[in-house]
């Protein structure tokens, strides 16, 4: 399955930024993580760093898949809006998950600082907008929710949307908590650092043909006829999990993307500010450093690649007008367009931990447009879940609940 199509803005600007060798030989190791993008390159760094001698491999360049695709823009805020997140999962487990991604956010700006990784990470404020008076009400709602969550909000009227942000739309919700980033430059980062620092081993173009266990061990043979032997795997493979478990755990969506021509000025807000509305599909916006502004949305359900692409031109169309609406005035050329593959959870809640048709194994499996942010919550709850420690979102996250 392909992930995206065309080239992202992402690796258009970065390039091939490091490779890796194949693998050419039989090994053994704690940890094997299957995967080489953000999550991947996450927890790779995570359990390498407790010292667990560690592999990583994909089957493509490393972080070629979605990652490269990401817009990463980086939000506390769940797919499903947390009163309605409460009627599904419970309150605790929601406002929980809700404060957890606030968390989550600080923790990655923590640690880029402390690897000094160059991505572009900046701390951002978030704007989520009303497209229409309806959605208003509810929206309204969903400010009160997180308040009595302690999240920090504050309710900004149509008015003072229109003269102080220049946004059309019927009121909002204004948070503290958002950041955006370079995702595939932040992955590249990771893996770099735990190569040098860490002893971390990465193999690419190297894809697992079959998986057998024992009481003790994982067995995998790869495409070169190679095996690796390791004590533990986790699965960071995104939405191609769907081709390895037997139950169906998301529904996959096509979403796209369009950036435009760098402007000589961005608007004020869009230096510190990411937005996003209510419509359905949602349409958010954000800016990168070189003064371009990133929009996207448009999701469709996914059907096959083919289709998914042919729509790339229709879509940038769509997004370019919707963006108009949004910030009348502001100009946008589109320069690079493209598309990609999510999955939408039943609960818009991720799936992280063992699974019982996978012995010593875990999954990190980011679904919805939280897919960083969730995966950064992954790192704290495999470190435990290896180390037998007990952690309660292994339950909220887990599979079959």
């Amino acid at each position: 399955m392909r992930l995206r199509s065309k080239e992202p803005y992402w690796l258009l600007k970065n390039g091939i930024l490091h490779a890796y060798p194949s693998l050419r030989k039989d090994i053994f190791c704690d940890v094997l993580v299957m995967g080489g993008g953000i999550t991947g390159a996450l927890l790779a760094y995570q359990v390498a760093s407790e010292g667990y001698r560690t592999v990583l491999i994909d089957k493509r360049d490393v972080s070629q898949g979605s990652t490269s695709a990401t817009t990463s823009l980086l939000q506390y805020e769940i797919d499903e809006p947390l009163y309605s997140l409460k009627k599904k999962v419970g309150d605790a487990v929601a406002i929980e998950s809700y404060r957890q991604g606030i968390t989550a956010i600080r923790q990655l700006g923590h640690l880029v600082d402390m690897l000094g990784i160059d991505c572009d990470f900046e701390k951002r404020r978030s704007l989520y907008i009303a497209h229409t008076k309806k959605h208003a009400k509810w929206l309204a709602e969903e400010c009160r929710h997180r308040a009595e969550a302690k999240i920090k909000v504050r309710w900004v009227t149509e008015e003072e949307l229109k003269e102080d942000f220049g946004i059309h739309g019927s009121g909002a919700i204004l948070s503290d908590d958002a950041a955006c980033v370079d995702g595939y430059s932040l992955a590249h980062g990771l893996l770099t650092y735990a190569v040098e620092h860490l002893h971390l081993e990465i193999y690419d173009h190297t894809e697992v043909t079959w998986v057998k266990f024992d009481q003790h061990k994982n067995f995998l043979g790869t495409d070169s006829d190679h095996v690796i032997a390791a004590q533990h795997v986790i699965y960071a493979t995104g939405y191609e999990s769907h081709e390895i478990l037997k139950d169906k755990v998301a529904d996959l969506i096509s979403t796209y993307a369009c950036i435009s021509e760098p402007l000589d000025t961005l608007p004020a807000l869009l230096n510190d500010t990411v937005l996003w509305n209510t419509h359905d599909p949602y349409l958010y916006v954000r800016s990168t450093p070189d003064n371009r502004i990133l929009v996207g949305g448009a999701d469709e359900q996914f059907k096959d690649p083919e289709r998914r692409d042919r729509l790339i031109e229709k879509k940038e169309r769509e997004l370019v007008e919707q963006f108009g609406h949004l910030m009348p005035g502001v100009p946008f050329i589109p320069d690079f367009s493209w598309a990609g593959t999510f999955g939408v959870t039943k609960d818009a809640l991720p799936y992280i931990g063992g699974h019982p048709d996978f012995p010593q194994s875990y999954f990190v499996l980011g679904f919805g447009g939280n897919g960083i942010t969730f995966s950064v919550m992954g790192m704290q709850m495999i470190s435990d879940a290896l180390a037998g420690r007990p952690n309660r979102f292994l339950e909220y996250f887990r599979f079959g609940r």
